[in-house]
């Protein structure tokens, strides 16, 4: 049973009843939302919880079995809060929410809270968008601890892989845009793939603070691995540091001179070699 005031616990009994769903959004970037079901403001704890974007939950999906509890929110894109170019640059992603029910008639009945945790898939068509809140089970998905992979599992310059990037980091301006993923530069003098699985963040421009890994680099020409949230355009600047494809001798010994800390395990025996010694045991 959720826990609630008695107030509102006799407001549930009765035959008429004026509930609404609340949604408290606190963004990765620490700015607080509220969303609300019915189709009025509601002030609650400093907070308005804004009837424009007209959100409809789904049921709530929860189990015993500590399986991830799901719940679904579909909403229109006509709050000046949620725009679908936010959506898609990931403003949204991994947000903490909070969500309760009141009675909207009567908000001193205090709220009864229905579930937390965080927003998981993002998507949104032409003027419909749809999150989905992942319950706090969700953190008991995740894995725990590194596989052995042939590649390296480290991030060029984090606390693994120590290399230094302020040395390695360029700056640059675009010359010509051939779309959202794809532009050049024409000052670049660095080998082909330099930058490939580099990454990018625009420090000017429509995609100012966004950042994107490089997919193929070659003679000033970049294409990115996705298409980027707002155009690319003529004089949008941008910093950018090469890549690491993850390799023991092409990349951390002869690129980066980094063997030292290289973290992949690319000479251990493969499911190839372990089945085929299986199959000749067993002859």
């Amino acid at each position: 049973m959720k826990a609630r005031s008695t107030a509102l616990e006799i407001h549930h009994g009765e035959p008429v009843q004026t509930r609404a769903w609340c949604w408290k959004v606190t963004r990765r970037d620490a700015q607080v939302f509220g969303f609300t079901s019915i189709d009025i403001m509601l002030p609650i704890d400093g907070v308005e919880y804004e009837a424009a974007t007209g959100f409809t939950p789904s049921a709530i999906d929860g189990k015993a079995d500590m399986s991830v509890p799901n719940l679904e929110v579909a909403g229109l894109l006509n709050a000046a809060s949620i725009t679908e170019a936010d959506l898609l640059a990931g403003v949204w992603d991994g947000a903490a929410v909070e969500v309760f029910e009141v009675n909207y008639r009567d908000l001193t009945m205090g709220a009864m809270d229905l579930r937390s945790g965080t927003i998981g898939t993002v998507s949104s068509g032409r003027v419909v968008f749809r999150a989905a809140l992942r319950g706090l089970a969700q953190a008991l998905q995740q894995g725990v601890g590194e596989l052995f992979t042939s590649a390296c599992p480290a991030n060029l310059g984090d606390a693994r892989c120590q290399v230094d990037l302020g040395p390695l980091t360029v700056t640059g301006t675009v010359t010509a845009a051939s779309s959202a993923r794809g532009f050049t530069d024409s000052s670049r003098s660095e080998a082909s793939d330099y930058f490939g699985a580099g990454l990018i963040t625009w420090t000017g421009g429509a995609n100012i603070g966004l950042p994107m890994e490089v997919r193929s680099f070659a003679a000033g020409v970049f294409d990115l691995a996705l298409p980027m949230p707002f155009a690319v355009a003529v004089g949008d600047t941008y910093s950018l540091v090469p890549g690491c494809r993850k390799r023991a001798i092409t990349d951390c010994k002869t690129k980066f001179n980094n063997i030292v800390h290289f973290r992949g395990h690319p000479w251990v025996p493969g499911n190839d070699k372990v089945l085929g010694n299986a199959a000749l045991a067993e002859i």
